[in-house]
């Protein structure tokens, strides 16, 4: 048996009295990948930070040691640790819209550490670019090292930022939720170039993942946090088999949720015909579509990476100009300008953005983000103030003292549950929601999708639901509507669409959902691909 690459040893994480990473311990080895598997808050991103040397705000090493490649670092030798970064030790976060410079092009940003760090040479490193770019499945990689980072969409920019670290080609990845944004059929092909890369280069990998799924696909161990501590540790086969804790058998058990009854259909709250968008002199990126969300209920919309879910979305919010169409709100016209919109048609439809690390104020405390819809809606001030705020928080399952942070001190799955609630402040009749669990650990996404049933039931809140979990469709949807190239190739009640026969890209969309059986990852890479004549396991074999 090959030695250990990384071995981790009683580690303890914190400042002064708090303790984030409670002796945990681990050791991986080289073409291994470790998934550390835990919700929100739990300590994965401190302890995938932690085996980099590196420690965010006033989080220091306590106890513990970290050896990496034979030799042993403690909590004295942190700086030593981080000079590691970049070059032998590199990092994917879960944020990548946050990982890029706006002002330069993704291709020199995406080889500029294994430049600096006299890893390649810059034209070896723009020949590695490509070769890394095709095999990730990105449109032209020459065009598309010369895009900004603002011209892709949000899964092609996570694409980007694997091939960054695997440029370099280091001993060791830290993978912090890679896939969370990324729709079904991408996350499919991520996954494999992912699992491809670690086992032929045997580069070892830390893979953090709030989805016991998609992680046991590709990690050969696992590891369960909670509340920093180590609950469960050992093979992936074991632990799906017989996991030993209540906690990890309740993850497990949330792949399987119980499908929402279908209900009659109601009239319709809001109405598109027609309606095309483009962007510039380019092609349209939603053509000629027309739909309907009947009032009270949930119409989920999926569909890949980039074809055109959030466009539709800011165009019925009122945040992008169509070239043509029509939108009505119960019976009349709305303008698909926000700002000709009276202020009672605002309040009505609200937007709940994908990544809450832009769409939350980093100025503001929680309860300034939350306060302000409150303040302006119902006008309460003081203690009453106070009580809605807490109230908010509370269905939202966040603590009410988090109210005096700023969206720097949460988490991930923290902030996007500030979004939420900002917007359930608006007491709005439509919620837009652009993948509002994608942050979430699956039993706290659990939570939020129960709090949507219940606002429909308790004030026929209308939703429509962009995601790419075909699991949550089942749970949550209605209607739904698959959405390709900006058309809509398919839609109707959940039942109708989600039943065979299916056209070509349904069954591809739901051959990529993630389950826990053995194999789906191999399985799910013979579905052909409508996008690419040959599919990704042809181009890697």
């Amino acid at each position: 048996m090959s030695e250990a690459l990384l071995q981790v040893a009683q580690l303890c994480v914190g400042h002064q009295q708090t303790v984030l990473i409670d002796h945990v311990s681990f050791e991986l080895r080289k073409g291994d990948v470790l998934g550390v598997i835990g919700e929100s808050g739990a300590g994965k991103s401190t302890l995938g930070l932690a085996v980099m040397g590196h420690y965010r705000g006033a989080l220091r090493p306590l106890s513990g040691s970290i050896t990496f490649q034979g030799q042993t670092y403690h909590p004295r030798d942190a700086c030593r640790l981080a000079t590691l970064q970049g070059k032998r030790v590199c990092y994917v976060a879960q944020s990548a819209s946050a990982g890029f410079n706006p002002a330069f092009p993704l291709g020199s940003q995406v080889i500029e550490a294994a430049c600096y760090h006299g890893v390649l040479t810059r034209e070896a490193a723009q020949e590695k670019l490509l070769q890394l770019f095709a095999l990730l499945g990105l449109p032209d990689p020459v065009q598309f090292a010369r895009r900004y980072p603002h011209q892709v969409s949000g899964g092609q920019l996570q694409r980007a930022m694997t091939a960054m670290a695997l440029c370099s080609s280091p001993d060791l990845i830290v993978f912090d939720e890679p896939t969370t944004a990324l729709d079904v059929t991408t996350q499919l092909d991520v996954l494999a170039a992912i699992r491809h890369a670690v086992k032929q280069t045997r580069t070892a990998a830390l893979y953090i993942s709030h989805d016991i799924a998609v992680v046991s696909q590709i990690a050969d161990s696992l590891l369960v946090l909670r509340h920093g501590k180590q609950i469960e540790y050992g093979r992936t086969a074991d632990i799906l088999r017989s996991a030993a804790h209540p906690y990890t058998r309740a993850l497990l058990n949330t792949r399987h949720p119980a499908p929402l009854l279908v209900a009659e259909q109601h009239a319709p709250v809001l109405e598109l015909r027609d309606l095309t968008v483009g962007y510039g002199n380019g092609q349209p990126v939603i053509s000629q579509l027309s739909m309907t969300l009947p009032r009270g209920q949930t119409f989920a919309l999926v569909g890949e990476s980039g074809s055109g879910k959030s466009t539709l979305a800011r165009t019925l919010a009122g945040l992008q100009k169509p070239q043509s169409g029509e939108l009505t709100l119960e019976g009349k016209a709305l303008s698909f300008d926000c700002q000709r919109r009276t202020a009672q048609q605002r309040w009505q439809i609200q937007y709940i953005y994908q990544n809450a690390d832009t769409a939350l104020n980093p100025r503001h405390r929680v309860r300034e983000l939350i306060g302000r819809n409150i303040m302006r809606r119902s006008g309460l001030r003081g203690a009453a103030l106070k009580a809605r705020l807490s109230q908010l928080l509370e269905q939202v399952e966040l603590a009410p003292e988090l109210a005096d942070r700023f969206p720097s001190q949460l988490s991930g799955g923290q902030k996007q549950r500030v979004a939420i609630a900002r917007a359930l402040a608006a007491e709005p009749e439509i919620l837009i929601c652009d993948e509002p669990t994608s942050a979430l650990d699956p039993l706290v996404a659990q939570g939020v999708l129960a709090l949507f049933r219940q606002l429909q039931q308790s004030a026929g809140l209308t939703l429509l639901f962009i995601t790419h979990d075909i699991a949550t469709v089942r749970s949550i949807a209605h209607s739904v509507a698959v959405m390709h190239r900006g058309k809509l190739v398919r839609q109707g009640l959940r039942e109708t669409v989600l039943t065979p026969p299916f056209d070509d890209y349904t069954a591809r969309l739901l051959q990529a959902e993630p389950t826990l059986e053995p194999g789906w990852l191999a399985s799910a890479l013979k579905v052909p691909s409508p996008e690419h004549p040959l599919s990704l396991q042809e181009i890697l074999t």
